[in-house]
């Protein structure tokens, strides 16, 4: 009789074990899944954030000149603050290729000077469909004042310093974009280079789809990976088949044990 309540209450013990162990490995695997999950939520979120972030470096791309170029003009007081010089009118004191900063001044305190003395300061203006020159350029021009006087409005006589002669036209203040104030050298070739061949849109174009493919590019890659890493610690689950068998083999222990 003893050994028989003993047989059963053994069992019990057996049987309420192998529930508990069941039940913990259950609780884990529940747990795990909930960690998957939470990992799940913040490769998401990071996911999302390095969207953001590239959409936020294309714009800058975009519009970082524009930004830099708009701080130029009111910090210069002039709509046209940066100009590449084209030709060689003005060497050997500016050459072509060389960025120019570009200030507005009020024309009554642009300094006059001659042809000889050099003195006067450098000026841009545009002379695009003014009245007297023969076919001029779109781009502005950068010549040295070398005589101003006062009609009605500031009329300024420009020249070259490379050239033979002085312009034959004067120009009225309101073609005056600034004056000269600082220099890059040789850095407006690229510029030169780009526009004269064509090339400047479509490089920007190629730059900036680049951009874009290797942004995208990145985040598709490391989300493949975080999948990879996921199913992979899937595999590292519970399986409860196997976990049956092991205590199959503790039940067939215990009984023989206590038999």
């Amino acid at each position: 009789m003893i050994h028989y309540f003993k047989k059963i209450y053994i069992d019990i013990l057996i049987k309420f074990d192998h529930r508990t162990t069941d039940f913990f490995v259950m609780e884990k695997e529940i747990l795990k899944t909930g960690s998957n999950k939470k990992k799940s939520k913040e490769t998401q979120s990071t996911s999302k954030r390095k969207i953001i972030i590239a959409v936020i470096l294309i714009v800058f791309a975009f519009s970082g000149s524009f930004l830099i170029y708009f701080i130029l003009q009111i910090s210069l007081n002039t709509n046209t603050p940066m100009v590449v010089v084209v030709s060689g009118s003005m060497e050997p004191t500016l050459l072509k290729g060389d960025l120019l900063f570009v200030q507005g001044k009020d024309p009554a305190q642009i300094k006059n000077g001659t042809i000889e003395g050099k003195e006067g300061d450098i000026i841009v203006f545009d002379a695009w469909n003014l009245d007297g020159w023969i076919d001029p350029p779109r781009d502005p021009i950068v010549h040295r004042v070398v005589d101003k006087w006062y009609d009605g409005g500031w009329f300024f006589l420009t020249k070259g310093d490379a050239n033979p002669v002085g312009d034959n036209v004067p120009v009225p203040e309101n073609r005056v974009l600034g004056v000269v104030v600082g220099r890059i050298p040789f850095i407006g070739w690229v510029k030169i280079i780009l526009a004269d061949s064509g090339l400047l849109i479509p490089l920007l174009v190629i730059v900036s789809a680049l951009l874009i493919i290797s942004i995208i590019w990145d985040i598709v890659k490391k989300d493949d990976n975080g999948r990879d890493k996921k199913k992979g610690e899937k595999k590292l689950i519970y399986d409860p088949k196997t976990k049956d068998d092991e205590s199959v083999r503790e039940i067939e222990f215990d009984y023989t044990k206590n038999n």
